[in-house]
C-alpha cells in the first residue's frame, strides 16, 4: 500500500509533511525538486491521498480503505487535479484553464482540492506570472504542489512562496537493500543498479526491473573488453543495437562510467574486494595497468559531456565518435 512508510529514504521530507498533517498546518503551495524518476510524484501522490483521507493512521497515514483512498488509488478522486500539457512545455494556457479558472470552484467530496503539476520546471516565464497571483491569494481549501528537476528554472517569486523540499539521494545501502528485499533481484545485479543510480531510487529500479538488463550489461562488457583493439565501425554497430533495447543511450553510457569507475578504484587502491564488475576482475586491472590516472579522469569527463551533448540534440554518431576516440586515446 502507497503510504509514508513505502518511500525510501527522504526521511527529512516525511517528518515535514507528517508535522504538517497531524497539526492542521498545511501550506497552500510546494515545490518539490528532484531528479527524473526520484519520487517527486509519488512523495507527491501519498500526501494528497493523506489529504482526502475520512480516516487518516496516525493523523498523517492513508487509511487505504476508505472511499477517497480508493480514489486515489485509482486516480479518480476529483479533488487531486493532475495538472496535464504537451510534451516540452507548460504553457501559460495550461496554467489559467487548469489551475487559475478551475481553482476557484470549491471540493467535490474532501476539505482540500490538490493541483499536481509534475515538470514545472517547463512552465514559461509567462505560466509562473500567471500562477503566481494563485499562488498568493489562492481559496483555504487550495494545495498547488509543484514537481521540478531544477530550482534555477523556477522564478524566485514563485519559489518565494511554496515550502521548498528537496529530495536528497539514498544511501547506496538503502538502495542496495530494497532492490534485493523487494525487486528481488541477485547481489550482482543489485550491486550494478546501485552504483548506476547513484542515489536515485527510480533510476535503481529502472535498470533493475528492465527485461534488457543483461543484454546491455554484456553489450557494455563486451565494448569495454575489445575498445582497446577494434576499429571504430564495428564499435559503432554495437551502439546503434542499443536502439533495440528499452534503456536511454545515457543508462547505457552510465553502466560504461561505473566500468572506468571500477578500473580507477582498482588502480588507486589496487582491491578488488570493492570492484563492481566482479566477474570481470581481469579486465578491470588489466585497463587500469594500461591507464593513467589522467587518462581514467578524462576519459570519465568525456563521458559526461557525451551525455550532455545528446541531451542537446548534438547528432548522435558524431557525439557518440568523439566518445571514442577519447576512450582510445586514453
Amino acid at each position: 500500500m502507497s503510504n509514508f512508510g513505502s518511500i525510501i529514504g527522504q526521511e527529512n521530507i516525511k517528518e515535514h509533511l507528517r508535522i504538517a498533517l497531524t497539526s492542521g498546518k498545511i501550506s497552500q503551495a510546494y515545490l518539490i525538486t528532484g531528479e527524473n524518476m526520484s519520487g517527486k510524484e509519488y512523495i507527491a501522490r501519498i500526501f494528497a491521498n493523506a489529504l482526502v483521507c475520512e480516516d487518516p493512521v496516525e493523523g498523517y497515514d492513508p487509511c487505504g480503505k476508505c472511499r477517497s483512498c480508493i480514489q486515489a488509488r485509482a486516480g479518480s478522486h476529483p479533488d487531486i487535479i493532475t495538472v496535464t500539457h504537451k510534451p516540452g512545455t507548460v504553457s501559460v494556457e495550461d496554467v489559467r484553464t487548469k489551475i487559475v479558472s478551475d481553482v476557484q470552484i470549491r471540493p467535490y467530496q474532501s476539505l482540500r482540492k490538490i493541483y499536481i503539476l509534475n515538470e514545472a520546471e517547463k512552465m514559461t516565464a509567462v505560466a509562473q506570472n500567471a500562477l503566481l497571483k494563485t499562488l498568493e491569494e489562492a481559496p483555504g481549501y487550495a494545495v498547488i504542489m509543484l514537481l521540478s528537476t531544477s530550482k534555477q528554472a523556477m522564478l524566485p517569486t514563485i519559489l518565494s512562496r511554496c515550502v521548498q523540499l528537496d529530495l536528497r539521494p539514498v544511501d547506496d545501502a538503502t538502495v542496495r537493500k530494497y532492490l534485493m528485499s523487494q525487486v528481488q533481484v541477485p547481489d550482482y545485479r543489485a550491486d550494478i543498479c546501485t552504483a548506476f543510480a547513484r542515489g536515485n531510487i527510480g533510476r535503481a529500479g529502472n535498470l533493475a526491473a528492465s527485461e534488457d538488463f543483461d543484454r546491455i550489461r554484456d553489450e557494455a562488457v563486451r565494448m569495454m573488453k575489445n575498445i582497446r583493439k577494434a576499429d571504430t565501425a564495428s564499435i559503432m554497430d554495437t551502439l546503434k543495437r542499443l536502439e533495440e533495447y528499452k534503456l536511454d543511450i545515457t543508462d547505457f553510457l552510465d553502466i560504461i562510467m561505473i566500468w572506468y569507475r571500477d578500473v580507477l578504484m582498482y588502480k588507486a587502491t589496487m582491491d578488488t574486494g570493492a570492484l563492481i564488475f566482479k566477474d570481470e576482475e581481469e579486465s578491470i586491472t588489466e585497463d587500469a595497468m594500461a591507464s593513467s590516472y589522467d587518462g581514467i579522469e578524462n576519459v570519465l569527463r568525456v563521458l559526461d559531456k557525451t551525455k550532455q551533448r545528446l541531451k542537446a540534440n548534438v547528432n548522435y554518431e558524431l557525439a557518440m565518435e568523439l566518445l571514442l576516440l577519447a576512450i582510445k586515446e586514453n
